[in-house]
Formats: structure tokens, C-alpha cells, sequence
């Protein structure tokens, strides 16, 4: 009933801590230089909009009408509650605003059409990474000092000492002929080839696998170290406790000591991650998705953000939030799944 409890309060906390956020940022990008407005006068005026510093120069040049004119189309003439308000009814969280950098678009239809493309990327990279590590740190822990453990330590730090971006050109050059002379064996760039279409299943698979390889093992590349040593050094934590001695000196098995006990606490620690999943398809992947030019969820907050599309910006924030909040509770019913001991009654 104490669990039930507080798993209900921290449903109830999504709401303002959403409301929190949300508003907090809506707020910043009001006073942000180079807005929707700006950036259309210096079209009118023929100046490039990626130059947001001028704006206070160009603003003199144009009449007061014209400036109220553009601010009653971005609905910047009303008081800054009404617009969020707005925002967050009316438009439901921003998703039926129309982009600002992509004419006859709303927001919604701009992410649902890259929703797809980053679940996969980020569904498979969490997966692999996690499928990967949590074995590796198991037998780095129970290897611990051997050659298997200092070999595999140097090659798990020289990849996370690798930049993601670096990693990624790096491996463009070897594999994907971007030099002359060197292995062509995965495409350049993009999530499809141009006959995507035309392909069979088995060729769509192959094909979409072929365009993930890199960009997915960049992505696994940057978690490899972080999830390794936690899950080596919670499982090498708990087999030097009290109770691994006691089953040991009951007789017990130092297998059955590790994979029967010891494992099953050592994973507290790691499903820390697990309520990311929910989030995997904004991954964090906006420079791997740069690299390899992939039409990701990742690309298009870049986008947003540099060309100042608050409408695609704020509705990815607000997708990012609410599963990020609910991202949190489910680590914490991953904890109590793992370890029903665990209890969260305030002391």
C-alpha cells in the first residue's frame, strides 16, 4: 500500500513539474534575439536570417505598423499568459502550431514523421548497449586483475575517450568510401536507400540494417564504459558482503553465491537507465544523427533550434519532459521489481 502510494504522488507531481518546465522555457525563448519576428523582417529586408544580431538595426528601418503587423501573426501582440495558455490548450502542447521554418506543416506532423526513424535507432542502440555491457561487466567483475578485465578495460576507455562525432567520420572514411582506396561496405549517409520501396522484406530489413550498423555502434560507443564499470563494480561490491561469505560458508557454491544472490543486487544500480527507454527516440543522438545526415528526432531539435522554430522546439521539449518524468518512475518500479525489499516510506 506504501509503494501504491507513493507511486501515486509521483504521477500526481508529473503535472506541475511539466507545467514547471514547460513554462520556464516558453519564458527564455521569448527574450531570445533572433525570433520568428526579427528573422522575418530580415527576409523583407533581404538580409540572411541567420544573422540574429541585427536585429535591432533592421527594426529601425521598418515602420511600427509593419512590426505590429508580424507580431499579431506570430501572436506576440498578446499578453505572454494568454499565449502560453494557448500553447498548451488550444494547441495542445504546441502540436497543431504551424513550424515557422516549414510552411503548411504543423509541429505534430513534422516529429510524427521522424518518430519512426529514432524509435528504431534508439530502441536497438539501448538494447545492444545494455545486452552488450551488463555480460561484459559480469565477467570483467569475476575476471577482475586478469588479462580479460585489463584488455577489455583499455578497449572499453579508448572508445569512450573518442568524441561520438570523431568516432563516427572516422568510421565514414574506413567503411563507407568516403576515401578513395578503402573498404565500401556501408552507405554514406540517410535510413533508406532510394529503391527502399521496390525492396523486398528480407531487403528492406538488410537495407535498414546496413544504414543503421555505424550510427548505432557510435551511439553504443559513448554508453560502453559508463554501464561496464557500474555493472562490474556493483557486482564486485556485492560479492565481497556478509551474506556471500555466509552462503559460501553454508557450503553454497561460489556460482550459486554470484548468480543466485549477488547478481540480482548488483543490478539495482543499473536499472538506474532503464526508465530512459521511454525517451530512446530522442536518444541524445543529435551529432550522430548530424554525422551520418539520418532524418532523426535528434536532427530536426538542432533544426529547430537554429532556426528559432519554437513551435517544433517547444513540442519536442514537451514530448522530452513528459517521458522523461515518466522515464523516472518507471526506474522505480524497476527497483522494486529487481528488489521487492526496497521500500520508499519517508523516514
Amino acid at each position: 500500500m506504501e509503494r501504491l502510494n507513493y507511486f501515486i504522488r509521483r504521477f500526481l507531481l508529473v503535472i506541475p513539474t511539466f507545467i514547471g518546465i514547460t513554462l520556464l522555457c516558453f519564458v527564455l525563448i521569448q527574450f531570445v534575439p533572433g525570433g520568428p519576428v526579427e528573422q522575418m523582417i530580415m527576409q523583407m529586408k533581404g538580409i540572411g536570417s541567420g544573422d540574429a544580431g541585427h536585429g535591432a538595426q533592421v527594426r529601425a528601418t521598418i515602420s511600427e505598423a509593419q512590426r505590429e503587423a508580424l507580431e499579431k501573426h506570430f501572436g506576440f501582440d498578446r499578453p505572454f499568459h494568454q499565449r502560453y495558455w494557448k500553447w498548451l490548450v488550444d494547441d495542445r502542447l504546441g502540436m497543431r502550431m504551424e513550424s515557422y521554418k516549414f510552411p503548411n506543416k504543423t509541429a505534430w506532423e513534422l516529429i510524427s514523421g521522424r518518430f519512426q526513424v529514432s524509435l528504431i535507432f534508439g530502441i536497438t542502440g539501448f538494447l545492444l548497449s545494455y545486452l552488450v555491457c551488463i555480460p561484459l561487466g559480469i565477467a570483467k567483475a569475476l575476471r577482475h586483475n586478469q588479462p580479460f578485465d585489463l584488455a577489455s578495460s583499455a578497449l572499453v576507455f579508448t572508445g569512450y575517450a573518442i568524441p561520438a562525432f570523431a568516432f563516427g567520420m572516422v568510421l565514414k572514411m574506413l567503411f563507407c568510401g568516403a576515401v578513395e582506396g578503402l573498404w565500401d561496405i556501408f552507405p554514406l549517409s540517410g535510413f533508406y536507400s532510394e529503391n527502399f520501396d521496390q525492396l523486398s522484406f528480407a531487403g528492406k530489413t538488410l537495407d535498414i540494417f546496413r544504414h543503421m550498423f555505424l550510427p548505432v555502434l557510435c551511439y553504443m560507443v559513448g554508453n560502453f564504459a559508463v554501464l561496464t564499470l557500474l555493472m562490474k563494480n556493483s557486482l564486485m561490491e556485492q560479492i565481497g558482503r556478509d551474506y556471500i561469505r555466509t552462503v559460501l560458508a553454508k557450503g553454497g557454491s561460489f556460482s550459486r553465491a554470484v548468480w543466485g544472490h549477488a547478481l540480482r543486487n548488483a543490478l539495482v544500480p543499473i536499472a538506474t537507465g532503464f526508465g530512459s527507454i521511454l525517451t530512446v527516440m530522442f536518444a541524445g543522438s543529435v551529432i550522430i544523427e548530424q554525422v551520418f545526415e539520418i532524418p532523426g528526432m535528434g536532427r530536426l531539435s538542432l533544426e529547430a533550434i537554429v532556426g528559432r522554430d519554437y513551435p517544433v522546439f517547444m513540442g519536442i521539449l514537451s514530448l522530452t519532459s513528459i517521458l522523461g518524468l515518466l522515464g523516472n518512475i518507471l526506474s522505480d518500479l524497476c527497483y522494486v521489481l529487481i528488489d521487492p525489499r526496497i521500500n520508499f516510506q519517508k523516514n
